[in-house]
């Protein structure tokens, strides 16, 4: 006997094999009655966003990408707009993965603006990248005049505790700081397609798989310079600048593994992050 599919039946399994994630998620706070709180939320696709109650203190926000990681072809923006003298943390519920792409390439897009007199933690868990994984982020930030803002993005080339390498595959990720309308950081990161000959060399990783970057756009980051560089000691480095009359604190991490890396992030974010301190899911 024979068993046939309609030309129906198989257009729609084609489709269903082939769809990828689409997703944003938006948060508006505002300072209001003394406290910082939410004035509008936005979720559509795999984007979800939850607020555990944090009392009286800076506003948490846990974003959630409900499909479970990401591959060639998925789209996921997040946006946050915090109000003058508002604070927020916005953390992710666990890792990011980013998987084997077969084709194109998955896309994140985040854009955080914060008022006068306001401050933002961009603190999301660490992005892990598989092999021949193809992944590409895009970080705008506007600041207006006496706002601060701790952006933080680390990143782990494969699983080694499972014995999982990323060889191959590409990572870029960009990033664009304003205060006040003026640019005061901007870089591109550029990995791949070779992962491994590129961290190999001495001049970007020597070997390690794990890295993370920190910038603290604050006058206060001159004060916290010198036991920031305790915190990293010798696998990486901060400095602080000062641009026109914005300053900033920038600090790199470079770890064996997510293990040994997360061991100098989570004191080095809690110290940066002031009274939020480190988001309590990075401690579960």
């Amino acid at each position: 006997m024979t068993i046939g599919i309609s030309p129906s039946v198989a257009t729609d399994a084609a489709a269903m094999s082939s769809q990828r994630v689409a997703a944003t998620g938006r948060l508006e706070v505002q300072w209001r009655d003394g406290r910082s709180r939410l004035s509008r939320l936005f979720q559509e696709g795999a984007a979800k966003i939850r607020l555990p109650d944090t009392g009286a203190g800076p506003l948490e926000a846990v974003l959630i990408n409900m499909a479970g990681g990401l591959t060639g072809d998925d789209r996921i923006a997040w946006e946050a707009a915090i109000g003058a003298k508002a604070r927020a943390s916005l953390t992710t519920q666990a890792c990011e993965k980013v998987y084997r792409a077969l084709a194109g390439r998955a896309e994140v897009d985040v854009r955080l603006s914060v008022g006068e007199g306001g401050f933002l933690g961009w603190l999301p868990q660490e992005t892990i990248v598989f092999d021949r994984a193809a992944f590409s982020r895009r970080l705008d930030v506007d600041l207006a005049p006496g706002a601060e803002a701790l952006i933080v993005e680390a990143t782990i080339f494969g699983r080694s505790a499972m014995g999982e390498r990323a060889r191959y595959g590409t990572f870029r990720d960009r990033w664009r700081i304003r205060q006040g309308g003026r640019p005061v950081h901007a870089e591109d990161l550029a990995v791949g397609p070779d992962i491994e000959a590129t961290l190999s060399r001495p001049a970007s990783a020597g070997g390690r798989i794990a890295f993370a970057t920190l910038l603290l756009v604050s006058e206060r980051g001159e004060q916290m310079l010198e036991a920031a560089r305790k915190i990293i000691g010798d696998d990486g480095g901060a400095s602080f600048w000062t641009v026109g009359e914005t300053g900033k604190l920038l600090a790199r991490l470079c770890a064996e593994d997510g293990y040994e890396l997360r061991k100098r992030l989570m004191p080095l974010v809690a110290l940066l992050n002031g009274q939020a301190g480190l988001p309590r899911l990075w401690s579960l």
